[in-house]
């Protein structure tokens, strides 16, 4: 059986969420993220502020500097995730087979389904914009690379100046005509280093790794190099893992130029321990093992864990665990090209002892449950980094 494998992607997804929050930013240069003047990052931005050349993962006060009437929000990480699960809902009830990939993203298996891959993309796209306000994107193909790839292709096509809400199906057989003309950096695997290796050999598009030898790529970036000719045919037999089975939910981020600050590889961790505490939340789940992802400047890998022995599900304690695995696993100034947060062992999550549980003092347990709704509120009105754990400062 042919597959059918749809790519969802929310458009602009946190700036999405903060419109329907203040229907007075529709149309207004602004973007989500750090503070400016705190050396802050952008996490996303409207398409309005997009015109002025402003992009995710930007420095703030480089965004300000392009659009000076920028408006800048903090990260609402709790509000996104209980957004973001009500999305996942209605992708389940198209079918069962999600892989939820970040807390905007997934990837649906919908073979079983008698109508076509076009027809149930633009239901969907149809069904989450009505029910809960939310633009999105939608690839269509036979396997996972070439959806998401399709979903890629087909919002750089948009160009309207507002939420793309495109949709690009791959019909089947077509997959490597549909790559080939593309950039090689729109295969899986290619960053600006690989890049620049594969155009010194004349590999620029994706055609140009079709007409390579095998034995040239083989030579030159042994399994890398085999993986990108198999992606250039467009194959990949990967299944759709959804989060039932799957035993790890992680985040990542790869830079556009290796990341040498640690200051900034602590805010990269930040925001993906929320992204990863959001999906642990909506998923009911809670974690055994937290580990660290780094990737070095000459692509090699490491990667640290700690097992503890109860589980957590709270962001703040993913965090902590991720920055000492960070301190303890690179020299200061190691320039860092990819870094990562995960968590595993998922386990249902229940109400964890604190030491004031242990204390089994009543009157102690309301002080905690007092300064947690605090610091909640805290940081729903002046961001996450409003007020922070004193071992991070």
């Amino acid at each position: 059986m042919v597959r059918k494998i749809l790519h969802f992607d929310l458009d602009a997804f946190y700036c999405a969420v903060e419109e329907l929050r203040h229907p007075d930013l529709k149309g207004v240069p602004f973007a989500v993220g750090g503070r400016p003047e705190s050396r802050g990052v952008v996490s996303s931005c409207s398409y309005a502020a997009r015109r002025y050349g402003i992009r995710s993962a930007m420095g703030m006060a480089q965004a300000v500097r392009l659009c000076p009437a920028l408006r800048v929000l903090p990260p609402d990480m709790r509000a996104y995730g209980r957004v973001s699960g009500q999305v996942m809902g209605i992708l389940r009830s198209v079918t069962p087979l999600v892989e939820q990939l970040s807390i905007d993203e997934a990837f649906l298996d919908v073979s079983e389904r008698r109508e076509y891959a076009s027809e149930l993309a633009r239901d969907l796209q149809r069904q989450v914009e009505e029910s809960l306000g939310l633009p999105s994107s939608l690839g269509a193909a036979t396997n996972k690379l070439v959806a998401k790839i399709a979903t890629d292709v087909g919002k750089a096509a948009v160009q309207t100046g507002d939420y793309p809400r495109a949709i690009q199906v791959v019909p089947p057989g077509r997959e490597a005509e549909f790559l080939a003309p593309l950039p090689v950096d729109a295969l899986w695997g290619v960053g600006p280093r690989t890049k620049e290796r594969l155009a010194a050999v004349g590999i620029h598009k994706v055609s140009d790794v079709l007409a390579a030898s095998g034995e040239l790529l083989s030579q030159q970036f042994g399994k890398l190099g085999r993986d990108l000719q198999r992606q250039a045919q467009g194959i990949d037999q990967r299944p759709v893992v959804t989060e039932r089975e799957a035993k790890s939910i992680s985040q990542e981020t790869t830079f556009v130029e290796d990341v040498e600050d640690t200051e900034t590889l602590r805010r990269s961790l930040r925001q993906q321990a929320a992204q990863v505490g959001a999906r642990l939340r909506g998923g009911g789940l809670a974690a055994r093992t937290v580990s660290l992802k780094l990737r070095w400047a000459d692509f090699t890998t490491r990667t640290r864990q700690r097992t503890l022995s109860q589980p957590v599900g709270d962001e703040d304690e993913i965090y902590r665990i991720a920055v000492e695995l960070l301190a303890a696993n690179r020299a200061e100034g190691a320039a860092v090209r990819l870094i990562g947060v995960g968590c595993s062992g998922l386990t249902p999550a229940a109400r964890q002892m604190s030491i004031f549980d242990m204390a089994a003092d009543p009157e102690a347990r309301a002080k905690e449950d007092q300064l947690n709704e605090a610091v909640k509120a805290l940081r729903k009105r002046f961001g996450s980094d409003a007020i922070r754990r004193g071992s991070d400062l």
